[in-house]
């Protein structure tokens, strides 16, 4: 069976809807929890994908401040390197463009919190993971931080008007996805009990952003579960490759 390394730089964020899809889709999670100390490996090896979720941190955090990204830097430069599949989320799309060498930045338009929709860019049709999503996938959003700029080479997939950067590639295999696809009501419920200023941007109070999430996430499974079952796809296509 494929492995998969889940890295979760917070409890705040589990790989919770997006685990169970990708379990489905056959592959085995090695998740790894740094908030309890749980160690990631020194690299790669072994490994036939990676998924790296989000977390309160930000990206612009040094070693200093947020020392347990230190490593989740290190194995999203080696995935990049290597070509490994990799699907890396918010706190980790932001990451991944750092060290493909993009860069991110404070969010110039403040935080984007809630259910929003996204559209596809022209070269998402020729993409494996993204050419079935349609024009318009709703999402959940949840950032402080933007990218502001794509590491060189890199293929934009998706974007909206208030930050373009939303969905893009490295290589052949490594993704990045500003937006959340793995939320449930119980998290979302978490995420704006606990951000008062990301609440606050979004315009309205926290019973809305928790409604408006909720009435999506069903459109969410619909579209996202298959788009899971193209990453595991490719993972498996790695291990067998490997083998």
């Amino acid at each position: 069976m494929a492995r998969l390394l889940v890295v979760v730089p917070s409890d705040t964020d589990p790989p919770t809807r997006l685990g169970e899809w990708l379990t489905e889709a056959g592959l085995e999670l090695d998740e790894r929890r740094l908030s309890t100390g749980q160690p990631l490996p020194a690299d790669l090896t072994g490994v036939d994908g990676l998924l790296v979720l989000g977390g309160p941190q930000s990206s612009l955090d040094d070693e200093t401040v947020s020392p347990e990204l230190v490593g989740v830097r290190h194995l999203l430069a080696q995935a990049v390197a290597a070509d490994v599949p990799t699907l890396a989320i918010c706190l980790g799309a932001q990451l991944l463009a750092q060290v493909g060498g993009g860069s991110s930045r404070v969010g110039v338009d403040g935080p984007e919190v809630g259910a929003t929709l996204v559209a596809k860019r022209d070269a998402a049709d020729a993409d494996p993971l993204f050419a079935a999503l349609p024009l318009s996938p709703d999402v959940v959003q949840w950032h402080h931080d933007e990218i502001d700029r794509l590491p060189a080479g890199a293929t934009l997939l998706a974007s909206n008007p208030r930050y373009p950067h939303q969905a893009y590639r490295v290589g052949a295999h490594v993704y990045g996805l500003q937006f959340h696809i793995e939320v449930d009501e119980p998290l979302v419920r978490q995420w704006a009990a606990g951000d008062a200023v990301g609440v606050a941007s979004s315009g309205t109070d926290v019973a809305t952003v928790c409604a408006a999430a909720a009435a999506v996430l069903p459109d969410v499974a619909e579209v996202w579960a298959p788009f899971a079952g193209r990453f595991a796809a490719l993972v498996q296509a790695h291990a067998a490759a490997r083998a």
